[in-house]
């Protein structure tokens, strides 16, 4: 698994992008609908931040700040650590563990294309434990 590529492991298909100019509100309703922690925030086709469920949960939400008028620009991870597709899972994993973060944009050629979690590294070992308990189960069914 750690000796995978990113490009491998990380999410395309529900990977959001959202202006900066997008009111916190609207992007935690975003990040709800597609069950995501994290938001990459693009300007001009350039990656310029990154805001999570915890940049929600600290600098809006904490602050008492009003999600419907605070901009993801006012509190969002500007510049934020990235991994390229061509690098490893492990090497991801480990800059995200040493740096406390859980989600690192992927990005190509400055561009983003995709975003990787820690959550992605359990998601195999979840799936493979899923399908031994339904195993057993249908074997205590007596098939």
């Amino acid at each position: 698994m750690f000796s995978l590529l990113v490009r491998e492991v990380m999410e395309t298909k529900n990977a959001l992008f959202l202006s900066p100019d997008t009111p916190v509100a609207m992007a935690a309703a975003v990040m709800a609908k597609k069950n995501v922690g994290a938001v990459m925030v693009v300007d001009d086709e350039r990656l310029v931040g990154i805001f999570t469920e915890r940049d929600a949960l600290f600098r809006v939400i904490a602050r008492g700040l009003d999600a419907r008028n605070t901009r993801l620009a006012e509190v969002m991870t500007a510049k934020p650590r990235t991994v390229s597709p061509s690098q490893s899972y492990g090497f991801a994993l480990v800059m995200m563990q040493e740096s406390g973060f859980r989600h690192a944009p992927v990005v190509d050629q400055g561009r983003p294309i995709g975003i990787v979690s820690s959550r992605n590294a359990m998601d195999p070992e979840l799936e493979e434990f899923a399908a031994e308990a339904s195993r057993r189960e249908y074997i205590r069914e007596g098939h």
